[in-house]
């Protein structure tokens, strides 16, 4: 498998700004089911295995799961922030040097699973009732000064659930070849 497809093994994300009612709530339902889905992947796996690389240079299954616990609780802040403020400017962060801190390099996955449980319950009772004026509120993101909707940021992070799904799957499909 070549490197760009372990990289993105879904595919890059395909902007979209005005999705149906029915991609909307497909959407929601990643976002609702991903922490199950993650435990379902991991709950048989050795402590050893969590340091599998799901390609080269890439980060660790372990990694992957805390960065998503620190990515969601970053995205759910973003939500708050433009719906309780005009077009707020949101605060980004360097993803690749959290996943190099002491929280996102241990084998204790239970905390980070812990946390996408609860989050996940409270953002998706977020996203179920946002109504159709609410998912057109924006923020911009600072390093490019692109507006982002709602509507369009729900799809944003149903594609990064099942983007990290497969790098997990991939992870432990790699059997630690890439470490």
């Amino acid at each position: 498998m070549n490197i760009e497809r372990l990289k993105f093994p879904i595919g890059e994300y395909i902007p979209n700004k005005s999705p149906n009612e029915t991609l909307l709530q497909q959407w929601i339902k990643d976002i609702e089911l991903f922490p199950a889905k993650v435990e379902d992947l991991i709950k048989d796996i050795a402590t050893e295995k969590l340091s599998w690389k799901y390609r080269p240079n890439g980060w660790m299954i372990k990694q992957v799961l805390h960065h998503c616990a620190d990515s969601h609780m970053n995205s759910i802040i973003r939500f708050k922030l433009a719906l309780t403020e005009k077009t707020p400017a949101i605060r980004p962060y360097y993803e690749d040097r959290w996943a190099d801190l002491n929280d996102s390099l241990t084998d204790e996955i239970n905390e980070s699973l812990t946390l996408l449980k609860g989050l996940h319950k409270k953002w998706t009772r977020l996203l179920q009732n946002l109504t159709k004026e609410q998912l057109k509120m924006e923020f911009v993101h600072p390093e490019n000064g692109r507006e982002f909707n709602l509507a369009e940021n729900i799809g944003i992070y149903s594609w990064h659930c099942n983007h990290h799904l497969a790098h997990i799957k991939n992870g432990i499909n790699s059997k630690g070849k890439y470490n």
